[in-house]
């Protein structure tokens, strides 16, 4: 399996569990997200692969470099990007009782 199907799969399974919260968010904000982390996975991506930190196996890609980074790390950015506000909206804060002030504890 070659890593842009993984990536494609990963991409569809994680959309249509998060559908449901996805469609409630503003778009704007995702789409920015989705686009700085597309930009900074394209920036560190290129520097570490110059630097020869990772290599890549040339069966299991493309061969897509956007600069220097090979399409299918694009997935990561866009899945964190994804990810992250659902998560944050899913288990953001909720709401407790409140607990009884020092006036209501006093008066009887």
């Amino acid at each position: 399996m070659t890593n842009i199907v993984l990536n494609v799969i990963v991409l569809v399974v994680l959309t249509a569990v998060s559908w449901r919260v996805l469609r409630r968010l503003r778009p704007g904000p995702v789409v920015l997200g989705a686009l700085a982390m597309c930009l900074l996975t394209m920036v560190f991506d290129t520097l570490m692969i110059a630097a020869d930190l990772y290599v890549y196996a040339e069966d299991k890609i493309l061969g897509v470099y956007l600069w220097g980074a090979p399409l299918e790390d694009f997935a990561y950015a866009i899945a964190a990007a994804l990810a992250m506000p659902v998560l944050w909206t899913v288990l953001g804060p909720r709401t407790t009782a409140s607990a009884p002030t020092t006036d209501e504890e006093g008066a009887a």
